[in-house]
């Protein structure tokens, strides 16, 4: 007998987690100036820091209380901030140019430069809740092999014919209670071969996008 143990692992990219982000609108920018009626710039930051998550019915009312401003405005102000925020993560922009690149010339110079501060102090944070949350795919732990002679038969002739027998252990995460579990492939000497050459070409193509 015959083994081998594979250990393989993934890196995903960040973008594998967040969604594709919005586009920000001129009518996002407009909203933002909502954050002029705050009383402080430590509420202008709680604000924004909490609108990166879910929005919720309760920041939007803690918002328009905060701000002392209507229920609809708030509603709009907190989902304006979240896409501001998930464009700035998924574009990965972390310099202060990049981010001040985005707003209308018109805008309050004060508050965009607040509320860029705030962005770029989150940004690691953001990514790092990201990646901690991202949905893994199964992964190839180990690979077992060995060579087998089976009997194949018909009705002329009997004869012994090698048989290779793959143990596959995988782990999915998604499974839930003991994620590891075990499959075994029987292969024919035709259909290790196309795998083979498959895997072959898998290989070129990585180091091919290695090496751009």
């Amino acid at each position: 007998m015959s083994s081998s143990a594979i250990k393989l692992s993934c890196d995903y990219n960040l973008t594998s987690h967040v969604n594709m982000a919005a586009a920000v609108s001129s009518e996002h920018f407009d909203n933002l100036q909502l954050l002029l009626k705050a009383p402080s710039k430590d509420a202008v930051r709680d604000v924004c820091v909490q609108s990166h998550r879910r929005p919720s019915r309760r920041l939007t009312e803690t918002t328009a209380a905060t701000l002392s401003i209507p229920a609809a405005q708030a509603a709009q102000l907190v989902q304006s901030l979240h896409v501001l925020s998930h464009h700035v993560l998924f574009y990965n922009l972390s310099s202060p140019e990049q981010i001040l690149a985005l707003f209308p010339e018109s805008f309050h110079s004060s508050l965009k430069n607040l509320i860029t501060k705030v962005l770029l102090e989150n940004s690691a944070t953001w990514k790092t809740e990201a990646l901690g949350h991202q949905i893994s795919l199964p992964q190839l732990k180990d690979l077992d092999w060995r060579v087998d002679m089976v009997t194949a038969s018909d009705s002329v002739s009997r004869m012994s014919v090698p048989t290779c027998l793959v143990q596959l252990e995988i782990d999915d995460p998604s499974a839930g209670g003991d994620s590891v579990s075990a499959v075994t492939v029987e292969l024919s000497r035709e259909s290790l071969d196309t795998i083979l050459d498959g895997l072959g070409r898998i290989r070129d193509q990585l180091s091919v996008v290695a090496g751009k």
